[in-house]
């Protein structure tokens, strides 16, 4: 079945089954593979895409149910590298990098309604996705150095 999708600043006519999650979708219809598969029942984290600016589950979301622009991993620094990408860097928070994806794109959306976060917001925000690599010191880090980075001028 055809449906529309705006995917990244770009619009697309996919043939997917309705009850296809959009995680296949991105990844098997648009190549974009920066959204991995990491449970398939929405606990992990390395799915997360945005939707219509909401870190949703692209593993639990079927296509037939997204109700806005799709932002992947790839589109957020589609411009060049976001000051949260770069933090990321700079805190050198990827190990085996396979969570970084849902983690980054978790981050951006705890940015974008709280520009000053404290720990305590972003270990709320930042539970749901995991790091078998444990992480979690440097992504808190990265988050705050980002969040100071926005707000002294970046874009998200």
């Amino acid at each position: 079945m055809a449906q529309a999708l705006d995917v990244n600043g770009r619009s697309y006519t996919v043939q997917a089954a309705p009850e296809t999650p959009l995680l296949w979708v991105l990844r098997d219809e648009l190549g974009l593979t920066g959204t991995k598969f990491g449970c398939g029942v929405a606990s992990c984290g390395a799915c997360t895409v945005h939707v219509d600016g909401q870190a949703v589950r692209a593993c639990q979301l079927p296509v037939s149910e997204v109700w806005g622009e799709v932002t992947t991993i790839e589109g957020l620094g589609a411009e060049g590298l976001s000051p949260l990408q770069e933090s990321w860097i700079r805190h050198q928070v990827a190990q085996c990098g396979y969570c970084q994806s849902g983690q980054i794109m978790q981050a951006a959306d705890l940015l974008a309604t709280t520009p000053d976060p404290t720990d305590q917001d972003i270990d709320a925000a930042m539970g749901g996705n995991l790091c078998r690599c444990g992480t979690y010191t440097a992504v808190r880090a990265a988050i705050h150095d980002a969040a100071r980075a926005i707000r002294e001028g970046g874009a998200g």
